[in-house]
């Protein structure tokens, strides 16, 4: 058998294998249901006090939303605080109009950052040092809140026995470039932290979503706070990390009925944000950091090459092992776009998205590649107006 056709059929089988093991590992086995823990009936005083703490630093383009719908929480006994980190686009006066119109409102202006932190952490730091809840709830200013959200997470967290709740929510993909992009970037964090893994106390496998944390206010002391993260990025996963390490109870759930986000509307947003958090969340797994980066090559560079190859060998007169080869490429190319279905379906985007996949694994190696050569380089990360290194 001519050597061409054993590297083919090689190829193939790898190529499944782990397209099935990758796709294999998005599905989240606890979900947060609106329709549970309705405790809109019980009085406030039977209930902790819930911290809900928003840091904000130029989000004038959400703000407004984020708070109007975290003011319409359903749970009876909650403050709401948002820490305004130094904004320069008119959130602070659209948090100042808000505040006089809303008391249960509370808006901490942002002190300046100090050496070695970075700025989400000291903004959460300050947020908590002026809140008085149980828990403490960190949302993003980018996240929207079902009315349910509190209510039903707090829920949900008790059923699981929750330290730390973390969830998973939808996410608004309304540009080309999002849906292009994204839906591979969360396939690559959910088969880098698999949920179950996270799940499972007798596994080290640590990360929450920033964009809603849920924790009991005195394990948050107990690890240190952010403080114990000042100078993370990530500090999401650095607190998760913590938390699991000293042994609490950390829960990884399926938040999309519940909370949906916003992350980026356009391609240079993406780059700018994701180059500062993916070689950062994987600095500590740096396997996962090649083998997704080899693996993004692959799908974006060598898969077309080996289909459009094969077809044109094909055309030329390659015969039967032209056939082969071709036809062991488009096996491949139609299961990546099956899963890709999936995915579209899952992202409620339009399916023939599934067939952008090569220009989304191309843009995402690149986006990896970029982010360690700025870590690496000590050319650091820029994010929000500020340099890290």
């Amino acid at each position: 058998m001519p050597i061409y056709i054993i590297l083919s059929t090689q190829a193939m089988a790898v190529g499944l294998y782990l397209a099935w093991l990758v796709h294999g590992r998005n599905l989240l086995g606890i979900v947060v249901d609106p329709d549970a823990g309705q405790l809109e009936s019980v009085p406030a005083e039977e209930l902790p006090l819930i911290s809900i703490i928003v840091p904000a630093r130029n989000e004038a383009r959400n703000i407004r939303h984020n708070i109007q719908l975290l003011l319409e929480q359903t749970y009876p006994n909650y403050e709401l605080i948002v820490v305004d980190d130094r904004s320069t686009d008119g959130t602070s006066e659209i948090l100042h109009e808000l505040g006089e119109v809303h008391p249960r409102l509370r808006v901490v202006g942002g002190a300046e950052l100090p050496e070695g932190w970075a700025g989400k952490p000291h903004a959460l730091v300050q947020g908590v040092q002026a809140a008085r809840g149980e828990w403490l709830c960190f949302i993003d200013a980018d996240t929207f809140a079902h009315p349910r959200l509190l209510s039903s997470a707090y829920h949900q967290a008790l059923k699981s026995g929750a330290d730390l709740f973390s969830i998973f929510t939808e996410q608004e993909l309304g540009s080309f470039w999002e849906r292009v992009v994204l839906p591979l970037v969360f396939l690559g964090l959910s088969f880098g932290f698999p949920p179950e893994r996270v799940n499972d106390p007798a596994r080290p496998d640590a990360i929450a979503n920033g964009q809603f944390i849920l924790i009991k206010r005195q394990v948050y002391e107990k690890v240190g706070g952010h403080t114990a993260v000042k100078g993370h990025i990530d500090e999401d996963k650095a607190i998760a990390t913590l938390v699991k390490g000293a042994g609490f109870c950390l829960v990884l759930a399926d938040g999309r009925r519940v909370a949906s986000t916003r992350m980026y509307t356009s391609l240079p947003e993406m780059w700018e944000g994701w180059t500062k958090n993916i070689y950062l969340g994987l600095l500590d797994r740096l396997w996962l950091l090649f083998f997704g980066a080899l693996r993004g090559l692959f799908v974006a560079i060598l898969l077309p090459l080996w289909l459009a190859g094969g077809i044109y060998w094909l055309t030329v007169g390659g015969n039967l092992p032209a056939l082969v080869v071709t036809s062991q490429a488009i096996i491949l190319w139609a299961y990546l776009v099956w899963k890709r279905f999936g995915a579209c379906r899952r992202f409620h985007i339009p399916l023939w998205y599934a067939f952008t996949f090569p220009l989304g694994a191309f843009i995402f190696t690149a986006m990896m590649m970029a982010s360690a050569y700025n870590v690496i380089s000590g050319r650091g990360v820029h994010w929000k107006g500020r340099r890290y290194r």
